[in-house]
C-alpha cells in the first residue's frame, strides 16, 4: 500500500498544478512540530520566489500556500489542514482513516510496505576478510552494515547479489605457505617447541614495541629507539631461523617427508596459522633476511626475503606438477579461514552463510579475478587510458596527483587492477545496475580512482558505483579500538565477551529460566547489542565502543528494543492464559485510535515504508534503528497510558491489535537489521 508521504506527495502535486499551473516538488515530510499537524508541505516559499521572478512583483508565500490549500483534496485522509509561519501547509491525519490504514497493514504479511516499482540488480560487496587471518573488529562494520543494507534492498524488491570479496591472492600468500611449511617442518621433526619459542619471542617484542611507542609518543628519538630495538630482536630471530631452514630444506627437499604429510594429515588451527604467518612476514621483511641465504643442495642459494615471492609464483602456476604441494597448502589455508569466518557469520546472523537466498555464489575472492587482470591492463592500454610511468603501468585519474597503478614494473598486478576486473565483471556478467562497496573511509581515494577509470573505459555505463564508506570503531582513548597490549581485537573474542556480559545480566534478572533459555537470550542480547550499537550510528561517523552503553536497558540500545518487543508478546500470552482470548482474532480486530499515545504509535507504524526507502537510497541502516527506537519509546508511553487487558471490549481488542502491529513492525525491523528477538527477556 502507498505510504502516507507518497499519497500526500501526489495530492499536493495535483493541487500545485491546479492552483498555479506548474509542476513542482511539494517538499512533503513529517511535521517539525506535532502541535501543528502530522505532515507538512514546504513548497510555498520556493513557489513564491518563482512567481515573483515570472511576474516581477513580490509574492507572499502565505498567499501561495492558501491557493494550494484551496485546491488540495485529501478526502477522509485529513481531519485538519492549516497554514503556519510563512507558508508551511500542515496536515493532521484523520484518526478514523488511520485506523483503517492500520487494519490494512495488519492484514498484509509485508506490513503494507510496497516493493519498489523500479527494481534493480544490486551487487553488495561487503565483509572481505583475508586468508590466514582471523576476523577482527575492523571487519565488523563492513560485515553488518553491508548485510543490513542487502536485507533492506532485497525486501524492497531489488535483485541483490551479495559478494564476499575476500583476499586470497598476491605475494602475502607466499608468506602463508611458507608459514605452513615452517609449521610442518618443526612439528614433523619433533621441534615444535622451538618454533613456539621463536614466535613467542616475536610476539613479546611486538608487545614491548607497542608499549614503548605509546610511552614515546611525540618524541622522535625515543620512537626510533623503540623501532630499532624491535628490529634488532627480529634480526636475531632471522639469524636463528636460517640454520633450521637450511636443515629442513635438505632433510625434505621434495616436501614428502615433512610438508605433504602435514598438509594431508594434520588439522590446521587458524589461530596458529595466523601467528606463524605474522612471524614469517616480520622475518622476511627484516633487513637481515636480504643478507642471509638458504641453500638447497645442488641449487642456487636464495635469500630468505625472496622465498615468499617464489612460493607465490608456484601457486600462480597450479598446472605445473611441481607446484602441487604449494597449491594444496593455499587451498587448505583458504578452507580453514573460511570455516572460521562462516562460524562468525553464523553468530552474527549474517546472510553470507545462506547460499540459498541467491543464485550467484556468495564468494568471489581476489583469485577469481586473477585470470582477468592481463585483459584489464591490455584494454586500458588500447583505450589510451593506461600509460607507462617509471616502468609501471598507471592510469592518470583526473583530480588526483598520484595515478592508479595497475601493473608494477617487471610485472605483477595490484588491488586496483583486481577491483577494476570486479567492476567490469559485475557490470557485464552480473548485469548490475548498482554496485555498492561497504569499505572503510580510508579507501575513498582508491575507489574514486577505480570508479573513474571504469567509467572512462566504458565498463560501467549506466551503472551506479557507490562507495558506502564507514568510520572507525574507537576505544575509550579515542584511538582505533585495540586490546590493552595494543593488539587488534579478534572479533571472536569481542563476541564472546558480549555474550558473557549479557549472560551475567540474564542470570541476575531471570534466575528461574532454564539454562538453555538463558543462553539463547544472552546470545540474542549480546550479539544484538554489538550489532545495534554499530548500526544505530551514521555509518560515516567514528564511534566509541562501550560494553556498558550498548548493554544498557535504557536509551537507544538493542536491549531496550528487545525488551519492548518482548513486552508486546507478553500481552498476548497473558490475554490467552488469563482471559482465554483468541489471540489471532484479537490481532485482527478493528483498530480505533482515540488516546494520544495510540495515535502516536499508529502514525509511526505507518512510516515504515518511508524509512526503508531512505535506507535503500542512502545505504544507512541507522535510519531504521532510529525509527525502531522511536517506536519502542512511543509503545512505552502507550503501555503506561493505555490499559490493554483491563479495558472493556471493544477497546481491549483494538489495543491488542495495535500492540500486535507494534510487535510485527519491531520484529520485521530487527530482522532487516539481522538482530534476533526472543519472545521473553
Amino acid at each position: 500500500m502507498p505510504t502516507i508521504a507518497s499519497i500526500l506527495d501526489v495530492k499536493f502535486r495535483q493541487a500545485i498544478q491546479s492552483a498555479l499551473g506548474v509542476e513542482a516538488d511539494p517538499l512533503v515530510g513529517p511535521a517539525q512540530n506535532e502541535k501543528f499537524g502530522d505532515y507538512q508541505a514546504n513548497a510555498a516559499m520556493g513557489l513564491a520566489k518563482l512567481a515573483a521572478e515570472k511576474s516581477g512583483q513580490k509574492t507572499n508565500p502565505r498567499q501561495i500556500a492558501e491557493q494550494i490549500k484551496a485546491k488540495l483534496e485529501l478526502g477522509e485522509l485529513a481531519s485538519e489542514i492549516s497554514i503556519a509561519g510563512p507558508g508551511f501547509i500542515n496536515v493532521r491525519l484523520n484518526p478514523v482513516w488511520l485506523g483503517k490504514q492500520l487494519e490494512a497493514v495488519a492484514a498484509d504479511e509485508r506490513l503494507g510496505v510496497e516493493q519498489t516499482d523500479r527494481p534493480q540488480t544490486v551487487v553488495v560487496d561487503y565483509s572481505g576478510p583475508n586468508i590466514a587471518k582471523e576476523m577482527h573488529v575492523g571487519h565488523l562494520r563492513s560485515t553488518i552494515i553491508g548485510d543490513a543494507a542487502a536485507r533492506v534492498l532485497a525486501f524492497r524488491g531489488d535483485n541483490v547479489i551479495r559478494q564476499n570479496h575476500f583476499g586470497d591472492w598476491g605475494t602475502q600468500f607466499g608468506r602463508v605457505v611458507l608459514a605452513m611449511w615452517y609449521e610442518a617442518a618443526f612439528e614433523q621433526s619433533a621441534n615444535g617447541g622451538v618454533l613456539n619459542d621463536l614466535i613467542g619471542r616475536q610476539q613479546a617484542a611486538g608487545r614491548d614495541l607497542a608499549k614503548d611507542m605509546a610511552e614515546a609518543a611525540g618524541d622522535p628519538a625515543r620512537e626510533k629507539s623503540a623501532k630499532d630495538k624491535f628490529g634488532a630482536t627480529i634480526a636475531e630471530l632471522v639469524r636463528q631461523v636460517v640454520p633450521w631452514h637450511d636443515r629442513f630444506i635438505n632433510e625434505d627437499p621434495d616436501g614428502t617427508r615433512y610438508f605433504l604429510p602435514h598438509l594431508t594429515q594434520i588439522a590446521i588451527s587458524l589461530e596458529k596459522l595466523e601467528a606463524a604467518y605474522v612471524f614469517v612476514s616480520l622475518i622476511t621483511d627484516n633487513a637481515e633476511a636480504k643478507r642471509l641465504t638458504i641453500t638447497r643442495s645442488g641449487e642456487t642459494p636464495r635469500t630468505l626475503e625472496e622465498l615468499p615471492r617464489l612460493t607465490t609464483t608456484y601457486i600462480q602456476n597450479p598446472a605445473d606438477p611441481k607446484n602441487a604441494q604449494e597449491r594444496i597448502a593455499w587451498e587448505k589455508a583458504r578452507t580453514v579461514t573460511l570455516d572460521a569466518c562462516n562460524a562468525i557469520y553464523r553468530r552474527l546472523s549474517v546472510q553470507l552463510v545462506e547460499p540459498a537466498i541467491q543464485s550467484q555464489p556468495m564468494e568471489r575472492p581476489e583469485s577469481f579475478y586473477n585470470p582477468l587482470l592481463p585483459g584489464v591492463v591490455q584494454d586500458l592500454r588500447a583505450k589510451g587510458l593506461a600509460v607507462e610511468s617509471d616502468g609501471a603501468t598507471v592510469v592518470n585519474v583526473e583530480g588526483f596527483e598520484t595515478p592508479l597503478i595497475i601493473e608494477k614494473g617487471g610485472g605483477g598486478f595490484l588491488y586496483g587492477t583486481t577491483d577494476l576486473a570486479a567492476v567490469r565483471f559485475r557490470a557485464t556478467e552480473l548485469k548490475a545496475q548498482r554496485v555498492t562497496y561497504f569499505v572503510d573511509a580510508r579507501q575513498s581515494e582508491h575507489f574514486a580512482k577505480v570508479f573513474w577509470t571504469a567509467k572512462k573505459a566504458g565498463w560501467a555505463e549506466g551503472v551506479s558505483l557507490e562507495h558506502a564508506a564507514f568510520g572507525t570503531m574507537l576505544g575509550p582513548d579515542g584511538k582505533p579500538f585495540k586490546t590493552r597490549s595494543g593488539d587488534t581485537v579478534k572479533l571472536r573474542d569481542l563476541l564472546d565477551e558480549a555474550e558473557e556480559r549479557s549472560l551475567a545480566v540474564v542470570k541476575e534478572k531471570n534466575p528461574d529460566f532454564p539454562d538453555a533459555q538463558r543462553a539463547a537470550i544472552a546470545h540474542a542480547v549480546g550479539i544484538g547489542a554489538v550489532k545495534y550499537s554499530d548500526l544505530s550510528k551514521d555509518r560515516t561517523s567514528d564511534y566509541v565502543f562501550s560494553f556498558d552503553k550498548m548493554l544498557a536497558l535504557d536509551g537507544n540500545t538493542a536491549p531496550y528494543l528487545l525488551y519492548a518487543y518482548a513486552r508486546t508478546r507478553s500481552l498476548f500470552r497473558r490475554a490467552v492464559e488469563r482471559l482465554g482470548m483468541d489471540a489471532g482474532q484479537a490481532a485482527r480486530a478493528p483498530i480505533a485510535l482515540e488516546a494520544p499515545a495510540e495515535l502516536s504509535v499508529g502514525k509511526h507504524i505507518l512510516r515504515l515504508g518511508d524509512v526503508l526507502e531512505q535506507v535503500s537510497r542512502e545505504l544507512k541502516p541507522h535510519h531504521l534503528c532510529t525509527y525502531l527506537y522511536e517506536l519502542a519509546t512511543k509503545f512505552s508511553s502507550f503501555w503506561e497510558n493505555c490499559p490493554v487487558l483491563s479495558s472493556e471490549e471493544p477497546l481491549r481488542s483494538s489495543r491488542l491489535a495495535l500492540a500486535n502491529l507494534v510487535a510485527r513492525t519491531m520484529g520485521k525491523g530487527l530482522d532487516l537489521l539481522g538482530i534476533e528477538h526472543p519472545e521473553q527477556m
